[in-house]
């Protein structure tokens, strides 16, 4: 997978696993694989299990309350995945960032991709740009890219059921 600047692409990936979690290792690595990353590695059964508390540890960020708090889970998140970021064109002969060391899981590929593409999100767009969908009965993760950086919702779905709900409230006849 490709950091863009902005880190949108590991992040849409780690939308999309905390949301719907994979149910085996070789769900996640397709998953992984039809979101760009490049899977040079054997999968092992524990990937799974290693990807399912990293991306625990990833929604205590987004369910963080202050931006502080977001950086210092954050911060933990990559302190973990420590390893120097460095060029390689293994993929398709372009250069580009590897954070990782060769020979190391998809597990650890995903902490540090993850890591440092939500590092990249929320410098680059914000420390809020990351949330639960703001209807009450959906718990939905959602990562704001969108141009104005308010996104309260997971989806136009969620907003317009919000919407009607809140228009018949306001015009509900008084008993």
């Amino acid at each position: 997978m490709h950091l863009n600047p902005y880190g949108a692409d590991p992040v849409r990936l780690a939308v999309d696993l905390a949301n719907d979690p994979p149910g085996s290792a070789a769900e996640l690595a397709r998953r992984c694989q039809a979101a760009g990353v490049v899977i040079d590695m054997p999968v092992r059964d524990d990937d799974l299990t290693v990807t399912l508390r990293l991306v625990e540890q990833w929604s205590e960020i987004v369910d963080a309350t202050s931006a502080d708090e977001r950086a210092a889970l954050l911060n933990r998140m990559l302190a973990g995945a420590s390893t120097y970021p460095r060029l390689t064109n293994h993929a398709d002969g372009r250069w580009h960032l590897h954070y990782r060391d060769d020979g190391v899981s998809l597990s650890a590929v995903l902490r540090a991709l993850i890591g440092v593409g939500t590092a990249l999100h929320l410098t680059g767009r914000g420390m809020d740009r990351l949330g639960r969908c703001a209807l009450d009965e959906c718990r939905t993760i959602y990562a704001d890219l969108s141009r104005t950086g308010r996104q309260r919702y997971c989806s136009p779905r969620c907003a317009n059921r919000d919407a009607v709900r809140r228009h018949r409230t306001r015009h509900a006849p008084a008993h």
